[in-house]
């Protein structure tokens, strides 16, 4: 292929009397046009990866509000359970468990929205899409750990509270 576009480049500059290194005239392959929609696929790539990640932070900047005010709510229910025995483990595996059961259920509320946009695209575009159980798969894990992570900081507060301190909270 390159051989024959320059080949065409030579005959086209000499019917255009122009020199072959400048030319007035372009020659475009199929290989030139992959590769720019290569560069501009990548290009989207990067740029929903981004919008993805900046989500994700925003997203579990929520989850670690709420729960930051769910144990502000909860401090005297904390103190009760710290007074008659509950371990420091106990609590915080109590808030971690809420956090990842909140954004378990944001997980599967997004699974069903994108499976709901996949068959909606498929039948008035007329794009093939499907959602596979590995990006299912994958989304719950997400979930999962943005819920660890986001929530690992309210669930450590919640468990070091004084129990004294927390029983008298108004």
């Amino acid at each position: 292929m390159p051989q024959v576009q320059e080949e065409a480049t030579f005959a086209l500059a000499e019917k255009h009397r122009v020199d072959p290194q400048s030319p007035d005239f372009s020659i475009v392959s199929q290989a030139d046009i992959l590769g720019t929609l290569t560069q501009v696929t990548d290009t989207f790539t990067i740029f929903l990866a981004a919008v993805a990640g900046i989500s994700l932070i925003v997203g579990g900047i929520g989850v670690m509000n709420m729960m930051l005010t769910t144990v502000m709510e909860r401090t005297r229910e904390i103190g009760l359970r710290k007074a008659i025995g509950a371990k420091k483990k106990d609590i915080s595996m109590q808030f971690l468990f809420e956090a990842v059961m909140l954004t378990f259920l944001g997980g599967g509320v997004g699974v069903a929205l994108g499976w709901i946009l996949s068959i909606l695209i498929s039948s008035f575009a007329g794009i093939a899409t499907s959602v596979s159980l590995a990006t299912i798969l994958l989304a719950f894990g997400v979930s999962a750990a943005i819920g660890i992570i986001f929530g690992y900081y309210p669930a450590r507060r919640a468990a070091s509270l004084n129990p004294i301190e927390a029983l008298r909270y108004e």
